[in-house]
């Protein structure tokens, strides 16, 4: 059997102008059927203008959008958002309040009566709603109202499911789940997913690829895993966690710092390089000896920090020191409680296979 490689969504090149700035800057995406694919950035990095062109309530300036292997929009051609096979979830659920919940799920839907009402039955009961059918949105808490919307999305049965920070209004104990039971329900359906967020860790835990988005651009592309341990720059790698950075000039492919020499292959000699690392990946060298748990993570040599501050974090505590070497300050991040008196004197080791050298542009 042959399995087709068409995407189901792909984008080749828009872009969107808005008083004379590229908010859309020559984006180009390709999501296969089944999949969910994020688009992660901060606010105004040009997320939800890619989606609301998508979704045919914007228009591109130039570039073009095809669902499996077929346009429905350039520049000159466009087919209107009704009849684009795409389904709709933003941030406010949209729900109309002077329809029931069944109507809301049901709205939209071509047939009988009975066979609308018969889907949205059928839909509610798989996100455990059956029983509001003949409620009102005003009576239902946030986390039903964005299974509702879920629902109503999804009764069309479209090929690709936009979704535009679905579960920002939801309070954060219900996230995880309402995400997980949304991410169950929409891979049952068989729809493709967009989803924006500017959320890394919703995007870690929902997506199959991540495009990372800056600017207008995508910067960025791969699996969660990928784009997190492999990250193109330092602003990639700080958008996901907190950082650290220690400056250095390179020499013979090699960077001198406090806690050793790291390479740096390809960048010229005199170049400035920033050596990025996670707090995860500082330990705490209470022996002086400079060796991590096993020989393959390099832990090169000790530098001495005072501990500035010490927090408890829930699953972990926060330290921040105060460098010898330089002054600035550098952050660990420790399991369990570990709270070290202000003014302690510590050895920190940084895990060289854990750090990402970048030059300075």
């Amino acid at each position: 059997m042959t399995i087709s490689t068409t995407p189901r969504l792909e984008i080749r090149n828009l872009v969107r102008v808005f008083e004379g700035k590229r908010v859309v800057d020559d984006v180009s995406l390709a999501i296969q059927p089944g999949h969910v694919t994020c688009l992660l950035g901060p606010s105004g990095c040009g997320k939800s203008t890619t989606l609301r062109m998508i979704a045919g309530v914007d228009m591109q300036n130039s570039g073009e959008i095809y669902v499996d292997g077929q346009l429905i929009c350039d520049t000159v051609f466009r087919i209107p958002p009704e009849r684009r096979a795409i389904g709709l979830m933003f941030q406010d659920f949209a729900l109309f309040p002077h329809l029931s919940v069944g109507e809301n799920v049901a709205f939209g839907l071509t047939g009988s009566g009975s066979e609308k009402k018969a889907r949205a039955k059928t839909l509610l009961d798989r996100v455990g709603l059956a029983h509001f059918i003949d409620e009102y949105p005003h009576q239902l808490s946030g986390g039903e109202q964005q299974r509702v919307a879920l629902a109503r999305a999804l009764a069309p049965s479209p090929k690709i499911m936009l979704m535009d920070e679905p579960f920002s209004g939801l309070d954060n104990r219900l996230r995880d789940g309402i995400r997980d039971e949304t991410l169950d329900l929409l891979k049952e359906e068989g729809a493709s997913v967009l989803l924006v967020t500017h959320e890394p860790e919703e995007a870690m835990r929902m997506a199959d690829e991540i495009a990372l988005m800056r600017g207008g651009k995508i910067v960025q592309r791969g699996a969660p895993y990928n784009i997190f341990n492999a990250p193109a720059d330092r602003d990639a790698v700080a958008f996901f966690s907190d950082i650290n950075t220690l400056k250095g000039k390179v020499e013979g492919a090699l960077t001198d710092t406090p806690f050793g020499q790291f390479l740096a292959p390809g960048v010229p000699d005199g170049a400035e390089v920033e050596i990025v690392f996670r707090p995860q990946h500082v330990h705490i060298d209470f022996d002086r000896q400079g060796k991590g748990p096993n020989p393959t993570q390099m832990a090169g040599t000790p530098a001495r920090g005072i501990v500035r501050r010490a927090r408890f974090m829930g699953s972990e505590s926060l330290v921040e020191f105060r460098m010898d070497h330089d002054g600035q300050t550098l952050k660990a991040t420790v399991p369990n409680v570990f709270l070290p008196a202000e003014g302690t004197p510590l050895w920190l080791t940084v895990r060289r296979d854990r750090c990402f050298v970048f030059p300075v542009t």
